[in-house]
């Protein structure tokens, strides 16, 4: 099978395919054929280097989600057969035209969601979910949501209205339209951040930090507790101003109720996508920090 690989730390051009050996699903295993599968800022940074708890193994593999087909069982597995549509979380291994994933963590593509869609879903799906579930995210409060264009905040706007949240999202100005098709309030980050939130007369009681930096800091500014801060990138801000940093465990289970919400119209997210052999560029792209919504591999048709 073709596979993502790098063999040093570096740059997006450090990663190229190469052929590996296929997997052979063990027991209460699946097999899948990956159509798609998204590239995460956690990607970005084990293929830097920067994350020493995460021992690579070189040529190492990369990819934490995927949508594909079951290709084959592994003995004792059952509710799956060959050719069901499957998608999912993994470990370093998404990026390939095969894996192997535990048949407890494979969850049932809507027939609504393609391929690039679902994969596109995976991750967001999981971290938003859960953490507008850690912050208490309930009608009645006012939600800000840092990096708000971002795979992660455009789905935290939308399960967040769901709820019956009011929802103010932060985003470059070429963002904004977007924001709003999305049922937020759109105001700019930055230095102007601040005065941008208080002009709209909203005032938060709850905020999901996505973007870093000053993030942490100004929610506190602007009245928000901070056990209700909640950040998925700033550890050390967290820290500093007591606010929480949001660890959501996988689970399927929410992921497949995302999954089915988004199958129904009722949540959507934007996916760019990259053919598999110009995987460097999903990279780049993703490390720019610049994107709209989701970057995705094209594995296989």
């Amino acid at each position: 099978m073709r596979a993502a690989v790098f063999r040093v730390y570096g740059p997006p051009d450090v990663l190229h395919l190469a052929e590996l050996p296929d997997p052979v699903p063990g027991p209460g295993e699946v097999l899948v054929r990956v159509r798609a599968a998204g590239v995460q800022p956690f990607d970005v940074a084990v293929r830097q280097g920067r994350m020493p708890w995460v021992k690579a193994s070189f040529p190492q593999q990369i990819g934490q989600e995927y949508a594909g087909v079951v290709e084959a069982l592994g003995a004792g597995v059952d509710g799956f057969a060959v050719g069901d549509p499957v998608m999912g979380s993994t470990m370093l291994s998404g990026a390939a035209e095969l894996l192997t994933v535990a048949a407890e963590n494979v969850v049932r593509k809507p027939a609504e969601l393609d391929f690039p869609t679902a994969a596109g879903l995976v991750a967001a799906a999981q971290t938003s979910s859960g953490a507008l579930r850690e912050l208490g995210v309930t009608a009645g409060d006012v939600l800000l949501v840092h990096a708000g264009a971002g795979s992660v905040g455009t789905l935290a706007i939308q399960l967040a209205r769901l709820a019956g949240a009011i929802v103010l999202g932060t985003a470059s100005p070429r963002n904004h339209d977007f924001l709003r098709e999305l049922g937020a309030v759109a105001v700019p980050y930055g230095d102007e951040l601040i005065d941008a939130v208080r002009a709209t007369g909203l005032v938060p009681t709850v905020a999901l930090d996505a973007a870093g930096g000053p993030a942490v800091a100004q929610s506190i500014a602007l009245g928000v507790a901070p056990a209700r801060v909640g950040t998925i990138v700033d550890d050390e801000a967290a820290a500093e101003h007591g606010a929480v940093v949001v660890r959501a465990a996988r689970s399927p289970q929410r992921l497949a109720e995302v999954a089915a919400l988004a199958a129904a119209g009722k949540v959507r997210t934007r996916i760019s996508t990259h053919p598999f052999d110009r995987i460097a560029e999903a990279h780049a792209e993703v490390e720019s920090r610049h994107g709209r919504g989701k970057v995705v591999v094209t594995i296989t048709d």
